[in-house]
């Protein structure tokens, strides 16, 4: 009877779970380099791997510790020196400071003050030089505040200023949006004194017959000084008629398409009582004839 030959072949071996990372598996079993293991143990046989042995060598680096010491303990003493010296520098410079400032504050109140001397001065001057109209005198020249009855009109730029050209203002070299501009505000000022407006201010800067309303940029500015929108007008006169006689007006029919044509947002209305400060300063001027022979022609002028 024949007998089965027995199975010789072996199992293999089972597979190892990091079989996968012989890559990372290379890199922790030599971490360092092949070339620099040989070479760090070349200087372990030859002794000169650690600290200096011989006594030139340890006298060496004695020394290159001894002046690092020095350099660094010089320089903390120094800084410690000085520290002292540059704090008191510095208390100095900002008493400096503050004396110069509270100077330039102390002229600045002086020079507010004579300001408001000459101002006082030449509105006197004005009320006694006026004769009989001198109250209307002071009253148109802007010199006294007023109070009375009037209208109240607010002019604001529209919500959206990006809007297309066109419409009433005909560009002449501003962008035609929903912004207002000075030349906006001097039609409307301009209405208001047609219509009969016995004084005006705007945002409580009040108007006299010199002031100026130009433009700074988008800013309009009133002798100077710029302004915010919403932009207040108030103007003394007869309330209902006054707010009648400026609808009625080119400059307010102007007013009215900047309103349809770019949004322009305004409102009118009478006010009981209204009150308009005093104009922050006066340019008084006087004017004397020609005396006769003066060797220029007499054109029957004054001068100014």
């Amino acid at each position: 009877m024949s007998q089965q030959s027995p199975d010789r072949s072996t199992a293999p071996p089972p597979a190892r779970p990091d079989a996968s990372m012989s890559l990372l598996n290379n890199v922790m079993d030599h971490s360092l380099d092949d070339g620099y293991a040989e070479a760090s143990a070349r200087r372990r046989a030859d002794g000169s791997a650690g600290l200096p042995r011989t006594l030139k060598s340890k006298l060496g680096l004695a020394a290159g510790l001894v002046v690092a010491a020095l350099v660094v303990t010089l320089g903390a003493a120094e800084a410690r020196i000085s520290a002292p010296v540059v704090a008191k520098e510095r208390e100095e410079l900002i008493d400096r400071i503050d004396a110069e400032t509270e100077a330039a504050d102390t002229l600045e109140s002086e020079v507010d003050a004579l300001r408001r001397d000459v101002s006082e001065r030449q509105r006197k001057a004005l009320e006694q030089h006026g004769g009989d109209q001198g109250q209307l005198v002071a009253l148109l020249a802007g010199a006294t505040p007023v109070e009375g009855p009037g209208v109240k009109l607010v002019v604001d730029d529209a919500k959206d200023t990006d809007q297309g050209g066109g419409g009433p203002r005909e560009s002449t070299g501003f962008a035609d949006t929903g912004r207002l501009r000075d030349r906006d505000m001097q039609r409307v000022v301009n209405g208001l004194w047609e219509s009969g407006a016995e004084a005006i201010a705007i945002n409580g800067q009040r108007l006299t017959a010199l002031s100026a309303i130009r433009a700074a940029g988008d800013a309009i500015l009133v002798d100077n000084r710029p302004l915010v929108p919403p932009y207040t007008v108030l103007a003394v006169g007869d309330g209902k008629k006054l707010a009648t006689a400026f609808q009625d007006t080119a400059d307010g029919q102007y007013l009215q398409a900047l309103k349809e044509s770019f949004d322009i947002r305004t409102s009118i209305s009478d006010q009981a009582k209204v009150r308009l400060p005093a104009a922050p300063s006066l340019i008084v001027r006087t004017a004397e004839p020609k005396a006769a022979g003066s060797g220029a022609a007499d054109t029957g002028k004054g001068t100014s």
